[in-house]
């Protein structure tokens, strides 16, 4: 059974970090590329970063670029997503998401609230 839990979440300030783990399971993780995604309140889903299975390449949305840095341990089975200088727009649920032919996955996501 292919399982992604998020942790990591929480309430933070503007400005301020975050750091969010996804820990895998059921799954090859080697072998598949990870993705975080963001769904702030009255929005659709946002892309925000993917990363390569390998680990060496990664893509971000012009949003977050220069801010989010998302990176992964193979062995570990976790994916990680490092958020600084955070603003209210971040606000939302953090889901990871990673794909196996053509059937996506995603776990319950982690709520990320920046505000004063």
């Amino acid at each position: 059974e292919v399982q992604l839990q998020a942790f990591g979440g929480g309430l933070v300030q503007p400005g301020g970090s975050l750091r969010l783990s996804c820990a895998a399971s059921g799954f090859d993780f080697s072998d598949r590329a990870m993705s975080w995604v963001r769904q702030a309140p009255g929005k659709e889903i946002e892309w925000i970063a993917m990363i390569n299975f390998g680990g060496d390449d990664a893509t971000y949305a012009s949003s977050v670029k220069g801010r989010f840095t998302i990176s992964r341990d193979n062995t570990k089975k976790i994916v990680y997503l490092q958020m600084t200088s955070l603003k209210p727009d971040d606000t939302g649920v953090y889901y990871c998401h990673t794909k196996r032919g053509l059937t996506s996955y995603w776990g319950q996501g982690t709520q990320v609230t920046v505000s004063s």
